[in-house]
């Protein structure tokens, strides 16, 4: 087991050194290189592929009508959102994006919505285990790390922006009490 987690880690670090960071303001000053950074790219690209097979076997055996019309359509849709939403943290966590805490925290969002649809809407028995079991086994829990990308993204823009620009928060500091005297 531990022989495959160090393959899985050898194999995203490869893609991550792969692909450039991106050419935003801040990145050539400091890039966030820890290795939760690092494998979080490649990981969430992984969770969007593997999302694409679920959502049509999803489409296909829900069935059309369950209290409403196109239940099965809007499952599918909401999933190809979700997909999207980890591929766009795949990415912008890879690139060490400024976007990153923007799409982690949207792919969070959904990702609990998704849990608590799911077992809202599951029939009682299998269905309800399963749908319990997926929320806290993974939809949570990648629901947590999406927030805790987002953080930390956003304490490295913020922190990039001190860089650049020094003098910012001195200046934000005097046009706030300026508001604040007549």
């Amino acid at each position: 087991m531990t022989d495959q987690v160090g393959a899985l880690t050898t194999a995203a670090e490869r893609i991550d050194r792969s692909v450039p960071a991106a050419d935003e303001v801040g990145n050539e000053v400091l890039i966030d290189d820890r290795r939760i950074m690092r494998l979080s790219g490649p990981l969430f690209v992984l969770f969007s592929v593997l999302l694409v097979p679920w959502t049509v076997f999803v489409a296909l055996v829900l069935p059309s009508r369950q209290l409403s019309s196109n239940y099965d359509v809007a499952w599918a849709g909401f999933d190809v959102f979700l997909c999207a939403g980890l591929g766009a943290t795949g990415y912008f966590a890879l690139r060490r994006s400024r976007w990153l805490p923007l799409a982690a925290v949207a792919t969070a969002t959904m990702l609990v919505i998704d849990a608590w649809f799911d077992v809202m809407t599951s029939a009682s028995g299998r269905d309800l285990f399963v749908a319990i079991a997926l929320a806290a086994l993974v939809e949570i829990p990648l629901s947590a790390l999406c927030i805790f990308l987002a953080r930390q993204g956003q304490l490295v823009s913020d922190k990039r922006l001190e860089m650049v620009l020094p003098t910012s928060r001195a200046r934000s500091t005097r046009s706030t009490s300026s508001w604040a005297t007549p």
